[in-house]
């Protein structure tokens, strides 16, 4: 039975029909990741919607529950948390705060030092979010089986890695297939 096809799919034999000589498979790959992330995006929003919070503020309270007891981290160490820059996590936090989920208090010794902790309240909703979060996870992802997921998984992190430019990413599991080759060199093409 022939797998349906999709709108990359359609691109792809667009390209094929028009321009034989350009590698098209990587778009099968990136034109369906591009694709997949705001559907994803919005349906993890109205999740998190469901607990009076956004993606952004849901980030800033995992990552300080997850960090264990006291549930309290420096601004530098959530921006390392949720692979965010400095002054996104300073946007972050205000509108949390003003919500009572979480608190942000100067070292008595250096004022310049702030410690962000999460509220009795902020706790409470992270802890609600997570369990809906993680079923809404699982039934994204309910079309595939435990190892498919794994697979998927590190076929995903390999491409992260490699993007990122770590040696981790450049290497295979084992595939005796020969590695997707960029495309020629347009300059040298014929008309």
């Amino acid at each position: 039975m022939a797998s349906p096809i999709d709108q990359v799919d359609v691109i792809i034999s667009q390209w094929n029909r028009e321009r034989p000589d350009i590698n098209s498979r990587p778009m099968g790959i990136l034109g369906r990741i591009s694709r997949l992330s705001p559907l994803i995006q919005a349906n993890l929003a109205e999740v998190f919607s469901r607990h009076g919070l956004d993606f952004p503020g849901f980030d800033v309270l995992a990552s300080l529950r997850r960090s264990g007891e006291p549930y309290e981290l420096t601004p530098s160490q959530l921006a390392k948390s949720m692979i965010v820059t400095p002054g996104a996590v300073t946007q972050r936090l205000a509108r949390l705060e003003e919500q009572g989920l979480i608190t942000r208090s100067h070292s008595s010794t250096d004022r310049r030092k702030v410690t962000v902790g999460l509220t009795p309240l902020g706790r409470r909703t992270i802890d609600a979010a997570i369990v809906d979060h993680s079923a809404n996870e699982v039934q994204l992802v309910a079309g595939y089986t435990p190892q498919e997921c794994e697979e998927l998984a590190d076929l995903l992190r390999r491409l992260v890695l490699l993007l990122e430019g770590g040696a981790e990413g450049t290497e295979t599991s084992g595939s005796s297939e020969a590695p997707v080759q960029a495309a020629p060199d347009s300059s040298r093409l014929e008309p």
